[in-house]
């Protein structure tokens, strides 16, 4: 691992659950299904082959693997991501998404999944 990326990672200021799961995306264009990689309490990142414009304001509706709850969260576009990935024998792989910042959640969501990241979650 680089040192800036060694850097940015322990700069993070909430532990982040890995984990594939749906999201529903409630935008100023409409709503559309999508696929959360992970989540800690202050954002999420959102695979998208089209990534909505940085700064726009969405309302993110999902729940975390192993968990009844489900949380609303608004949030604002902060970041556009594109890697190239692969495994040791795959060819290389593409994946497009958008870092979205949580400004807020429905029903003390921010304090549930806060709870579950930290206490039933083997996070990183």
């Amino acid at each position: 691992m680089s040192a800036s990326l060694r850097e940015t990672l322990e700069k993070r200021q909430d532990l982040r659950l890995d984990a594939v799961f749906s999201v529903l995306l409630e935008t100023p264009f409409g709503e559309f299904l999508a696929v959360a990689r992970n989540v800690s309490s202050g954002g999420i990142f959102i695979e998208t082959r089209d990534p909505l414009p940085l700064r726009t304001q969405v309302r993110v509706r999902f729940q975390i693997p192993d968990c009844d709850d489900e949380f609303v969260a608004a949030g604002e576009v902060k970041n556009h991501y594109f890697l190239n990935f692969r495994g040791a024998r795959e060819p290389t792989q593409s994946l497009f998404g958008m870092g979205v910042r949580f400004i807020g959640f429905e029903a003390e969501g921010k304090l549930k999944l806060h709870r579950n990241l930290y206490h039933t979650r083997v996070v990183h």
